[in-house]
């Protein structure tokens, strides 16, 4: 959705340019655009239809402020009508009750509940520093309690036992009673899924809500689901009082109208997104900030995150410290950089939330493909380091022929590679014996005075 959107409405930001004010041709061909670009993401027609009327109905008549332009204006309006449509602002967690405060995870299977109910138990522990209980009430699918026992480990929480032969009832009457007796603080329950909506399945739940009478009931939605969403959303809240929503794969190849569509049709508030497949990856879901995403002005709140989340300040104060006395950079320090690239989420995830400002004005047309290969290239290097010697990483100069073939071997790799990276660390290391001194302020104002590709002539 993001791609399409954004690359749609900058189409129409140019063709506006000179027009003094937003008219009503105008808008019609901004709004032809944006309601192709949210059916193309599978937006739900009736959430696409809602949309563009409110979106009409604030830009016909707008005065156009100061230096903006018509299109400038209307992608404002596009933008504050999006994060309306997806639940104004941020909806965190409601711990406010006696522990131990009960969430239900509820969805279709392959949504990623098992997954996200150790991601939030995750959140919970290191955010809200809470004491979490997990228990799964899946008998149907036994590997589902394996799983949620193994992912509730690597999250730091403790996990309730459960088998296929329980009933669900007793297992979350059982799992409250030892959470009360232990005094934790919130009790995760991971609820059945089926592969489509029935009964049976409708039933249950809404049996285990009653026994638990949960804070919080979370519908676990993948975000590629597109128009399906819908008719599972409805199914979800006939059945259950839904208090949030948590979207899953938001990372993946997904044409995104599950963000849009399910908000609509539930109106309850969407409180977290999966943002990977590591168990820290959720985050609280920001309206503002998503859509921002999708216009392609990008997360920069999000990526400042992930450098203070990730970046060892410590090392970076050293390296900073190393360059700047002339000490040699070398290919330790190398391995470093690459491997706080790594911390914040890899190349993809630092792409994803630049602005297109900085992406030439459109969305970086980078292809999952391109990314994969960029990501392969990323840990090869990281191999070929790791197979030197320690010596060899203080002093490059030394890897000759002989060293090279072994440590190709070593890494799995072409000689050429280990060329290859050698070449790139030698133009890191002149580029750091530039900054020694007051030679990074030269080597800046000669960048200045060069033209760069495809930069005026």
């Amino acid at each position: 959705m993001a791609s399409t959107l954004t690359d749609r409405l900058s189409r129409v930001v140019k063709t506006m340019r000179g027009q003094a004010r937003i008219t009503e041709s105008n808008v019609q061909e901004m709004l032809r655009e944006v309601r192709m670009a949210l059916l193309e993401a599978d937006v739900a027609l009736p959430v696409v239809r809602d949309f563009i009327a409110r979106v009409k109905d604030k830009a016909l008549g707008a005065e156009v402020a100061g230096s903006l332009t018509p299109g400038q204006a209307l992608v404002g309006i596009v933008n504050r009508e999006l994060a309306a449509t997806m639940g104004d602002g941020v909806a965190d967690i409601n711990l406010a009750a006696q522990p131990p405060a009960v969430i239900l995870m509820a969805g279709l299977q392959g949504a990623g509940k098992t997954t996200t109910t150790a991601k939030l138990a995750r959140h919970l522990i290191d955010k809200r520093k809470k004491k979490v209980l997990t228990v799964s009430a899946d008998v149907y699918r036994p590997a589902a309690i394996e799983q949620l026992k193994t992912v509730t480990k690597q999250a730091g929480a403790e996990w309730f036992p459960s088998t296929a032969t329980d009933q669900p009832l007793d297992i979350v009457r059982a799992a409250l009673d030892h959470a009360k007796r232990h005094y934790f603080d919130v009790l995760l329950v991971d609820t059945a899924g089926r592969l489509a909506i029935d009964e049976a399945l409708m039933k249950e739940i809404a049996e285990l809500h009653a026994a638990l009478n949960p804070v919080e009931t979370l519908f676990v939605v993948d975000a590629m689901q597109g128009q399906d969403a819908i008719n599972t959303a409805k199914a979800f809240k006939e059945a259950l009082p839904l208090t949030g929503i948590v979207l899953t794969k938001m990372d993946g190849d997904s044409r995104g109208g599950a963000a849009l569509s399910v908000r609509q049709v539930t109106g309850a508030p969407i409180k977290f997104a999966g943002t990977s497949e590591k168990i820290d990856g959720l985050e609280v879901f920001d309206a503002q900030r998503h859509a921002g995403r999708v216009l392609g002005m990008g997360d920069i709140v999000a990526l400042v995150e992930e450098v203070q989340k990730g970046v060892d300040i410590a090392a970076a104060q050293k390296l900073a410290d190393k360059v700047k006395s002339g000490d040699g950079f070398d290919l330790n320090d190398f391995l470093m950089q690459i491997s706080q690239m790594k911390k914040m989420g890899g190349l993809s995830g630092l792409i994803d939330k630049l602005p297109t400002q900085l992406t030439g004005g459109k969305t970086p047309n980078v292809g999952p493909a391109d990314m994969d290969r960029a990501e392969r290239d990323v840990r090869r290097m990281e191999g070929i380091i790791c197979s030197m010697t320690p010596l060899e990483r203080r002093k490059p100069e030394l890897i000759k022929a002989t060293r090279k073939r072994r440590i190709a071997a070593g890494a799995g790799v072409q000689v050429q590679e280990v060329n290859r990276l050698l070449n790139q660390f030698e133009q890191m290391q002149g580029m750091m014996k530039k900054m020694k001194g007051g030679g990074l302020m030269k080597m800046m104002k000669r960048m200045g005075g060069m033209k760069l590709p495809g930069g005026p002539r």
